[in-house]
């Protein structure tokens, strides 16, 4: 299944979710953010993002969290943000998605 979504309202671009590849991208498949389910699905752990160096300082990386972290909650999924773009750039700068990150107790504070 494939979905497509705008980020947030801001007129961004389009990302897609691709279910078969694990990942959501960007339309051309160029600039992508990876993620594997855990705890029988319950989980998404974004452990990848890539942005080519001829679109970097577009802010796709962003868009593309926003578009995972989107999918997360309308799906009460708990995220896992080992990618290091995720867990030192995107978090630290959108608190407002604290909600949705994983816990020790295994639950998101959703």
């Amino acid at each position: 299944m494939a979905t497509t979504t705008k980020s947030e309202g801001e007129g961004g671009p389009k990302i897609v979710w691709n279910e078969g590849r694990k990942r959501f991208e960007t339309e051309d498949k160029k600039a992508y953010i990876e993620y594997v389910l855990r705890n029988d699905g319950r989980v998404m752990d974004l452990i990848h993002t890539f942005v080519p160096s001829s679109k970097r300082g577009l802010g796709l990386a962003s868009h593309l969290c926003v578009a995972a972290f989107q999918h997360a909650k309308s799906h009460s999924l708990s995220v896992i943000p080992t990618c290091s773009y995720v867990s030192d750039t995107f978090v630290p700068r959108n608190p407002s998605w604290n909600s949705v990150l994983y816990t020790e107790g295994g639950k998101s504070n959703m």
